[in-house]
């Protein structure tokens, strides 16, 4: 079970979050056309996130939908980026509380762990036990009730 989360609902929108969240949100992906356009206009952009998310009137764009074929064929369903900045600014509030009730062995989109570290561990028990599972949920996120193709 997830611990109380410690912050509130105005800590997702305050202004050092929100700056914090873009500059997360932008690592890696300044040269594309999206993220550049949003820093292009970034204090009126950030001020408009915050008067939306304080005002309740924020509603998440249109995602992106494209395949890749590595190493299967998936459809991909890509946030525009005005909200993975609010993705990052959420996270940065609910994060710790989650953080404390994940296993140790979640490797994904945790600081400090992520696709090395959980490749290093497999060789590990690849090295100590014979036998493996491997497997995949086919449509899995499909079949979830909260998951939207729109």
């Amino acid at each position: 079970m997830v611990a109380q989360v410690e912050g509130s609902y105005a800590d997702v929108y305050n202004w050092e979050n929100l700056y914090g969240a873009w500059r997360k949100a932008a690592r890696g992906k300044r040269g594309r056309a999206a993220a550049a356009a949003f820093e292009f206009h970034l204090e009126e952009n950030l001020f408009r996130l915050h008067d939306e998310l304080a005002e309740g009137s924020y509603q998440p764009g249109a995602y992106t939908h494209f395949y890749i074929h590595e190493p299967k064929k998936r459809l991909i369903s890509a946030a525009p980026f005005r909200d993975r900045v609010v993705h990052h600014a959420l996270c940065n509030v609910i994060e710790p509380a989650f953080e404390r009730s994940f296993i140790h062995h979640s490797y994904a989109n945790r600081v400090g762990k992520g696709t090395h570290r959980a490749l290093d561990q497999a060789q590990l028990w690849a090295r100590r036990y014979r036998y493996v599972l491997q497997c995949d949920v086919e449509q899995f996120f499909d079949s979830t009730s909260w998951y939207s193709s729109a």
